[in-house]
């Protein structure tokens, strides 16, 4: 028998950012209690900033009935001389049973004492405190805080327990808080709580109560509203989905309101405006014509009806937040942009300041360019060395400015605004802004072969740097994001074109660096492809395995590799260059004799191998070419025997095989290759 079960978990507000983090597990972590009570079923799951609310539609009354089995010692050690041991007495004890109920079973061969158990199920509703408080106690939203004395722990102070199981409020005490037929309503409605009569009021009257618990709800409220706004104003708002993640997690009743400020800040640059908008006060960014407009989106938690008020607090607040970042902009533009400060900023104690990174970094950028010498001759001039110099040099700037200490995801892009009012060349403006990209999985890359290369630059000295003093990423731990470096070298190199053989540019690198093993970060390196490539993690390897180092070039060859194998014919033909890769395996593959080929299937193979066009570069045409030679592999494992008596005619039919072997192998060592 089931009934209806409501679960109103009352908190003081919840912070966003942790509790979005863990949203995910919520779902997961109440299953994994209720499997362990054994009443696992179905349910519905709210939240707003001040509740977590369950709603299970059919909820079991009591536990199942279940069997509990005890196993017990071995007879010979039980029993001695016909008489129960004290082993044995102490199983009875444990089973709760007399020593006259005390049996033997065989099980897996052996006789040992055995008692089994009927349990009967315990009344739900005696569980269900127990229960959340389990609950609770799993969730993991970083830190906690400490009420009551200090002996109670959550993320914020519990406030109230609803509990309402069919037409009974059940009651229990869970940290210090007692379960009651009540709940608290939106605070702009009051403080006092308000009683309950049924599951279905609550849900029927929450709107009443200043409450709209699905969350979902919330965010349509608020996307329409944007919209009659937008439509009603002539503007565009700027629909950050994470941030209006966050604004639904804390607000119970979401009232979307237009603001304005004053024209005069839109001179303070605009990424400026929007982030201290949303890191700050929550605001979402309005456009017209493209543009910043001195306008600005509220969502209000509050209940009333004097919403200019509220408009104009904000707008206060709003005010002074540019009123500084305007103050910081024009103190910066009037101050010496240059690196000479950065030699009183630590990078690592053992690596010295940022200004020798950046020197380490020019070194890096000149070795590049050498590399890259027409490409970047054709984009930015002969004098390239100088701008790679001078932008590198510049690069890290900012940080000694006051909008960069006030807003530290700013780097980059105050530096483009400083460098560029300083008369410097468009190209640097360009790579200064962009020196930080690719800045996540999905962020772009930098836009000329100019940029990327101060963007390789220094990703690859972190990278360099970092290893050379043993501070290689272990495990999960990655404190110098080092992996997001590796990636970022990997998107710039592909997205260019460039070729990178990261032997020979670990190897020229090195020594600008303390000795230490390069083939370290090889692999490091190397290892990234397996995450930077959603593929069969077995076509990576077998690439990886080729020899080939040039990054660019191993991305061609498992594309291309991966594009080919996901043919179902294909993995069901693979099995015959499979037995090919494996005869091989570590044989010496000599050139092959023609004079030494007796068969006609042998002959066949051979003759249409060397017919093949070899494509240099067309990795996926060449694969296509080599797996086509099915057929005649076919027909050369059927009817010819490798193993001959003659010595020679043995090697010269490895060597047949072998060549086909090498050919696949300048792509990919396809005995790697798994499904």
């Amino acid at each position: 028998m089931t009934k209806e079960l409501l679960i109103e978990i009352g908190v003081e507000e919840l912070p966003a950012i942790p509790f979005l983090k863990e949203l995910p597990n919520i779902k997961t972590k109440w299953h994994k209690v209720l499997q362990e009570y054994r009443l696992d079923g179905e349910f519905e799951f709210y939240y707003t900033p001040r509740r977590l609310v369950f709603l299970h539609k059919n909820f079991s009354i009591s536990q199942p009935d279940s069997t509990v089995e005890f196993i017990g010692a071995p007879k010979h050690v039980a029993l001695k001389d016909g008489a129960f041991t004290k082993a044995a007495l102490s199983f009875a004890g444990k089973c709760g049973i007399g020593e006259s109920e005390l049996k033997f079973k065989e099980i897996d061969g052996k006789e040992v004492l055995f008692y089994e158990k009927e349990l009967k199920g315990e009344a739900s509703k005696n569980l269900l405190g127990d229960m959340i408080e389990k609950f609770l106690l799993s969730l993991s939203f970083g830190k906690s805080m400490r009420w009551g004395n200090g002996e109670f722990e959550f993320i914020r102070p519990v406030r109230s327990f609803l509990c309402i199981f069919g037409d009974e409020f059940v009651k229990f005490e869970k940290f210090g808080v007692k379960g009651e037929d009540s709940t608290y309503p939106h605070r702009s409605i009051g403080y006092d709580k308000i009683s309950i009569a049924n599951i279905d009021e609550y849900f029927s009257g929450s709107k009443s109560r200043g409450i709209i618990l699905d969350a979902n709800e919330r965010r349509a409220i608020m996307l329409a509203a944007f919209d009659e706004i937008s439509k009603k104003n002539g503007v565009q708002i700027e629909i950050d989905e994470e941030l209006l993640d966050e604004v639904v997690t804390i607000t119970e009743y979401p009232t979307a309101l237009l603001g304005e400020f004053e024209s005069e800040f839109l001179q303070i640059p605009s990424e400026v405006i929007i982030t201290s908008m949303k890191e700050n006060q929550r605001y979402f960014p309005v456009f017209k014509n493209s543009k910043l407009s001195n306008h600005f989106i509220v969502v209000s938690n509050a209940i009333s009806n004097d919403s200019a008020l509220i408009v104009r607090g904000n707008e206060k607040v709003l005010r002074a937040r540019l009123s500084d970042a305007m103050f910081f902009w024009q103190s910066d533009l009037k101050a010496e942009f240059s690196p000479e400060k950065l030699k009183n900023i630590t990078y690592l104690k053992e690596l010295g300041s940022i200004y020798d990174k950046e020197l380490r970094e020019v070194r890096v950028a000149q070795i590049l360019g050498k590399m890259y010498k027409d490409r970047l001759e054709n984009e930015v001039g002969k004098d390239f060395n100088a701008k790679l110099e001078r932008a590198v040099m510049l690069s890290k700037a900012d940080l000694t400015s006051g909008m960069v200490y006030e807003f530290t995801e700013l780097q980059g892009i105050m530096g483009h605004y400083y460098a560029r009012a300083k008369g410097e060349d468009e190209a640097i403006v360009t790579a200064i802004k962009e020196q930080y990209l690719p800045d996540g999985e999905d962020a772009q890359c930098p836009s000329s072969v100019f940029s990327s290369v101060v963007a390789l630059s220094s990703k690859l000295d972190a990278l360099l740097g970092l290893f050379s003093v043993g501070k290689i990423p272990t495990g999960t731990k990655d404190p110098y994001a080092l992996r997001r470096a590796a990636n970022g070298v990997i998107r710039i190199v592909q997205n260019m074109g460039f070729e990178f053989d990261i032997v020979k540019v670990l190897e020229e690198l090195k020594d600008g660096y303390k000795e230490f093993d390069t083939s370290i970060l090889e692999e490091f390196i190397l290892d990234r492809l397996y995450v930077f490539f959603d593929v069969n993690s077995s076509i990576v390897k077998a690439c990886i395995n080729s020899g080939k180092r040039d990054i660019n070039e191993l991305g061609k060859a498992i594309n291309a590799l991966a594009k080919i194998s996901k043919d179902d014919e294909f993995k069901e033909n693979f099995s015959t260059f499979k037995r090919l890769a494996n005869i091989i395996k570590d044989s010496e593959i000599l050139n092959v004799n023609e004079n030494l080929i007796k068969n006609e299937y042998e002959k066949a193979l051979n003759d249409k191998f060397s017919a093949l066009d070899k494509k240099e570069g067309d990795y996926e045409g060449r694969l296509n070419e080599l797996f086509g030679l099915k057929d005649s592999i076919d027909g050369f494992f059927d009817n010819v025997m490798i193993n001959d008596e003659d010595p020679n005619i043995k090697a010269n039919r490895i060597a047949i095989i072998g060549q086909i072997y090498k050919e696949f192998l300048k792509i990919a060592d396809i005995k790697e290759i798994s499904f």
